[in-house]
């Protein structure tokens, strides 16, 4: 179990670091072995990553996360385990991808760089994952197809927040915690809160086997599964 969280902010205000550090630390019980963070700031566009790692395979500095591609063009944060990341894996060396550790995250990168958001649906295993593009400045969000690992957000139409938790993205200030009605009764009548609700009105969860994608001031949400 790991923990990652981010921010992207659409009002020419760069993330603060301060924010996504209280923001990751607040997970810091999913994660107790290392943390990181990565902040970037182009063309009006805030963007900040940060996780807390469970180390698990491939125990080296070399694991950390947010983890990069050679180029440094696409970063990502990672809360899961990939049960077919060895045959992925042989497959992208036989293309050309080279790895610079034996961790099940890496493959997720170089499978992204291969085939785009379409190998998502490849993966094996139960995963939260959350890939910038800084060539085209977009962030995709995915969840496994049964919704095994959490994975939340926040959109007010200029800053987008996720996270594995609820917890993490009440750091954000311009959050409401304005209780969501039409959930608070679906949980007295079923003992839970189905997806894509939460208690909070402006917090969803993803749904399970599906993809978020965070654009130019747009989100849209797609079946992959």
């Amino acid at each position: 179990m790991c923990g990652i969280c981010g921010k992207i902010d659409f009002t020419g205000t760069p993330v603060s670091e301060d924010l996504l550090r209280r923001m990751t630390d607040s997970l810091d019980h999913r994660g107790p072995d290392d943390s990181g963070l990565y902040r970037a700031h182009r063309e009006g566009v805030g963007l900040g990553l940060g996780h807390r790692r469970l180390s698990i395979i491939d125990l080296s500095d070399a694991g950390r996360q947010p983890m990069s591609n050679e180029e440094g063009t696409l970063w990502m944060v990672f809360n899961g385990e990939i049960y077919n990341f060895v045959s992925l894996r042989q497959e992208l060396e036989g293309k050309g991808h080279r790895f610079r550790s034996r961790t099940d995250s890496e493959v997720i990168l170089h499978l992204f760089e291969e085939e785009g958001r379409t190998g998502i649906a490849r993966l094996s295993g139960m995963f939260a994952v959350a890939i910038w593009s800084a060539e085209t400045r977009t962030l995709i969000l995915a969840r496994d197809p049964l919704g095994i690992k959490p994975l939340v957000y926040f959109w007010d139409g200029q800053r987008f927040c996720f996270a594995s938790e609820i917890k993490a993205l009440l750091a954000e200030p311009a959050l409401s915690r304005e209780i969501d009605l039409e959930a608070l009764d679906l949980y007295l009548s079923l003992n839970y809160i189905p997806t894509p609700w939460t208690i909070f009105r402006k917090v969803h969860k993803l749904r399970p086997g599906h993809l978020l994608t965070v654009h130019d001031g747009q989100i849209k949400e797609e079946k992959y599964w």
